[in-house]
């Protein structure tokens, strides 16, 4: 077959697939009305799962399973936006890792909203103006995210679904040599990250605490005595406000990875591959914590994190943040924390959502 006949080959099936996107949007609009009709959601991450690993499942190559979930992401994205203009409101500003998060899953046709702090991100989504928020939660190198694990003790949003996401950390500025670096600026969790590297390349060097990667990266290039400062942020940071490269993925870990959760004001449905996120406090007294794993082991759920906070209510008090296996509304779940419940002097259910790849 000449080269000519394959293009015209190509041209044909880019028709049927334009055809069948169009088909498959106008079905997209007819399943938002009746969401409407019924006050459901408008993102059912129960149903994005069901539908990605179908396709896996049936998918003979050579297109991977990465491009399959990359090109129907924004196929569904696209779809929500049909069905309603849906805003996601994310720790800011853009191009932060968790705007990188919130792009992973909801793609590029839904609107985004920076915030500030992940205090605010919160606010964002409990006062209604966003329908989702995505904030970190831990990080496979520098452990959990504090201030998010204590949102979730006053607040009444759940966990929707969770994202895992591959991070990068890299070394910029607006051209300066890696010897001339005086300053950097970064968020604190990301010095954590790349504690050895700085010790080894720049162990004489100011470490300057921002509220992002991104805020780190517009200072550097904002500034207007630019010698001797560099940052460290992400590619899509340096592409975005023309800073150079200095060093590429300087961190410690080169698996680092952080989880993120995506917040909401209503449950996901279940799966047949859940995770429920629980938090509660125990009784002051001998062999508590034992108490409290039993029916966990009882039940025959695997526990994927378990994770203390002072209370602050009172010294020595902990609140306890535990992932496990499976949904609240399975039946060995509901038991196991029936059993937990008499153990403890507050427990909340935060969320059962589909399990991500991570």
């Amino acid at each position: 077959m000449s080269l000519q006949e394959i293009r015209r080959k190509i041209d044909t099936l880019d028709s049927k697939i334009l055809a069948l996107l169009n088909a498959r949007a106008h079905a997209s609009a007819e399943i938002g009305k009746l969401k409407k009709m019924g006050g459901q959601g408008i993102y059912a991450p129960h149903r994005e799962k069901e539908v990605l690993s179908r396709l896996k499942k049936i998918n003979r190559g050579p297109m991977t399973d990465e491009a399959i979930e990359a090109i129907y992401r924004e196929i569904m994205s696209f779809s929500i936006s049909l069905e309603k203009k849906v805003n996601i409101g994310y720790l800011g500003p853009a191009v932060t890792y968790t705007h990188q998060a919130a792009q992973k899953k909801f793609g590029s046709s839904v609107e985004y909203a920076a915030c500030g702090s992940i205090s605010d991100v919160f606010s964002e989504v409990e006062n209604g103006r966003s329908e989702y928020g995505v904030v970190p939660v831990e990080n496979s190198s520098e452990g959990a995210v504090n201030h998010t694990l204590d949102l979730f003790i006053e607040s009444d949003l759940k966990i929707y679904a969770e994202i895992y996401l591959p991070i990068h950390h890299h070394l910029m500025s607006i051209g300066n040599p890696i010897a001339g670096v005086t300053q950097v600026y970064s968020k604190d969790q990301v010095f954590g990250q790349c504690r050895l590297w700085l010790e080894s390349n720049l162990r004489g060097a100011e470490l300057i605490e921002t509220a992002s990667t991104a805020e780190a990266a517009q200072i550097v290039a904002n500034n207007s005595n630019r010698e001797g400062i560099a940052c460290i942020a992400s590619k899509i940071a340096a592409d975005m406000y023309g800073l150079k490269v200095l060093a590429s993925s300087i961190e410690d870990n080169q698996n680092n990875t952080t989880r993120f959760l995506v917040i909401a004001r209503s449950e996901a449905k279940p799966t047949q591959s859940d995770k429920t996120s629980v938090v509660f406090e125990i009784r002051d007294k001998a062999g508590a914590l034992h108490d409290i794993l039993v029916p966990f082991k009882k039940a025959r759920i695997n526990l994927t994190k378990i994770e203390s906070r002072p209370s602050k209510k009172k010294r020595w008090s902990y609140y306890f943040f535990v992932d496990f296996e499976g949904h609240h509304d399975q039946g060995h779940v509901k038991k196991a924390l029936a059993a937990l419940g008499r153990h403890c002097t507050f427990l909340k259910v935060l969320g059962s959502y589909p399990r991500a790849e991570s």
